[in-house]
């Protein structure tokens, strides 16, 4: 079977997109390594299926899948591909405001240019057991083990379960460790991602994340609005900040609890391609 794709990223994490609207989602979680596969196969962070909406209210659903076959539930930078995908098919237009349905609930997206997307994440979810996490109560810093390390640690869902780790420098050669360490800690029952933030000053971050499922990324949009939210909690970061990934730079708005926050950020198209699927089982 031939699977016609698109390739795209947003600053740099990059997705392989499926028009689903008019056919069933065709890949099992071995074909979907397969296409992951940057040597052999197409190679993306994340597969994407536009699907028609099982919620009414919503415009259009979209499927998210990790380099490694397991299923994720938000994708910020996917989410931002998925409309500019819908844009250049036709079926969004520029400056509206259109919901579309993810595995983890509604999202509220709205096309500033061609390529620019403004997208309401939702509220953060600092609650431990919704993230999950395994803790007492929600605490602004957790103390976390990892090996012969203590970790303090924040935590919070976009989503899909976060961790944000403050550090001084964004190139400590122990990152490499913990990173992976992180992400698959006992204590987040569905895993985390894993992020490592430096505050510049009140409007400017800069993060590096390893995503459960899909490892070291050029950039992570649920990352960066976790960043944003955990610091925000804590007072160190204003409504408004600038998150520079090594990919590039999303603009990260929320005003704190019983508001929405919102990620702006581009969305660019690579290729199209062709793939065969090879004839594999689960």
């Amino acid at each position: 079977m031939q699977l016609h794709f698109s390739k795209m990223h947003g600053i740099g994490n990059d997705f392989v997109v499926l028009d689903c609207r008019q056919r069933h989602f065709p890949l099992n979680a071995t074909q979907i390594r397969a296409l992951a596969d940057r040597h052999t196969g197409v190679g993306f962070d994340q597969l994407l299926s536009v699907e028609p909406a099982r919620d009414p209210s919503c415009a259009f659903y979209y499927g998210i899948w990790n380099a490694d076959g397991s299923p994720s539930g938000q994708c910020g930078n996917g989410v931002r591909c998925v409309a500019a995908w819908l844009h250049r098919e036709g079926a969004l237009t520029l400056g509206e405001n259109v919901l579309i349905e993810s595995p983890s609930g509604r999202v509220t997206v709205r096309l500033l240019g061609a390529h620019e997307v403004t997208v309401d994440m939702g509220e953060p979810v600092f609650e431990p057991a919704r993230i999950p996490l395994t803790a007492a109560s929600a605490a602004d810093h957790y103390l976390i083990e990892t090996g012969d390390h203590t970790l303090e640690i924040g935590a919070v869902s976009m989503g899909n379960p976060h961790v944000v780790v403050t550090v001084p420098d964004l190139h400590a050669p122990e990152l490499q460790r913990l990173g992976p360490l992180l992400s698959g800690h006992s204590r987040f029952g569905q895993g985390a991602n894993a992020g490592f933030v430096q505050r510049v000053d009140r409007g400017h971050l800069r993060l590096r994340v390893h995503e459960r499922g899909a490892g070291w990324t050029l950039a992570c949009g649920t990352g960066a609005c976790a960043a944003m939210a955990v610091l925000h909690q804590r007072a160190e970061v204003d409504d408004r900040v600038l998150v520079e990934l090594p990919g590039g730079t999303l603009r990260i708005d929320w005003a704190g609890p019983g508001h929405a926050l919102w990620m702006t950020g581009p969305a660019a198209f690579a290729f199209e391609g062709e793939w065969t699927v090879p004839a594999l089982t689960a």
